[in-house]
């Protein structure tokens, strides 16, 4: 099940269905003016990326997998972790550190939601790479932001 960001207008779909079925490392699947949600798969061993978003807060929710959540106000003071798995959800306040690795035997199948936008609308990354990669994936102008500072990675 491919799900179509039409931008902000409504939308409704089975989300569980589309993050089970999604196979990309990162492909968006709405974005409104104030938020959006973004389906993930992360490979066996893989990890979202050690990051921070100075203004976006996060919701992560694992629909299939298992996990290793890292959190710390700085990339070399991560003293959150946690094991997650299917049905569990990962609150990352704005300014937090975070990482999830994928530490079950099969794809870690997650969605989700920035608040606000943080991606291009109807943007898809294959895998971790093409994403690290893209230089063309800012929020649409249409999108509400913040005065912008800009994310770190690890």
């Amino acid at each position: 099940m491919k799900t179509a960001d039409i931008g902000p207008k409504p939308q409704s779909f089975d989300l569980e269905h589309a993050t089970k079925a999604n196979t990309d490392y990162r492909a968006v699947a709405w974005s409104g003016r104030y938020l959006q949600v973004t389906l993930m798969s992360i490979p066996v061993g893989g990890d979202i990326g050690l990051e921070a978003h100075p203004e976006t807060d996060q919701f992560l929710r694992l629909d299939a997998g298992r996990g290793r959540v890292q959190m710390g106000t700085t990339k070399d003071t991560l003293t959150f972790e946690r094991e997650v798995g299917d049905g569990w959800c990962v609150l990352v306040p704005a300014g937090t550190w975070h990482n999830i690795t994928n530490i079950g035997t099969d794809p870690m199948q997650v969605y989700t939601i920035y608040a606000p936008a943080h991606h291009q609308p109807r943007k898809v990354q294959a895998t971790a790479a093409a994403a690290s990669a893209d230089r063309d994936d800012a929020p649409a102008a249409w999108s509400v932001q913040p005065t912008h500072a800009p994310d770190e990675h690890g």
